[in-house]
């Protein structure tokens, strides 16, 4: 399982949401559970809570995502940077042929994207 964290996620998490907390248990303690973070979507959440960037860089489990080449391309063509990022990472890839979900506490952002979401609302 592949799950990304869009940038009201890791604020959710560095504020105590339980689901996101138990997500990321998980991918810590449980094989086949892969936790991501965009560095834009990063950025954006630490701008929205400052501190959540070092905490979410922090954790074991999770694997930041840089702003590569294409990457970068499909940002300059997004609304939003974070929310672009995060929209290329989840598509597939050679090491995620089926995509990731993309784990948000805001899914009515993410209604006219073609991706899978886990709401973490509590």
């Amino acid at each position: 399982m592949h799950v990304i964290l869009d940038d009201t996620a890791m604020a959710a998490a560095g504020l105590g949401n339980l689901l996101a907390s138990r997500l990321i248990h998980r991918a810590h303690a449980e094989p086949g559970w892969y936790l991501y973070a965009t560095a834009c979507a990063l950025v954006e959440a630490d701008r929205a809570r400052p501190g959540t960037g070092e905490h979410i860089a922090a954790l074991p489990g999770i694997t930041i995502l840089d702003l590569d080449l294409t990457a970068a391309l499909s940002v300059a063509r997004g609304d939003t940077w974070a929310l672009a990022h995060t929209l290329h990472a989840a598509q597939p890839t050679p090491e995620r042929p089926t995509g990731a979900v993309v784990a948000t506490t805001a899914p009515g952002t993410w209604a006219a994207h073609p991706v899978r979401i886990l709401d973490l609302t509590p």
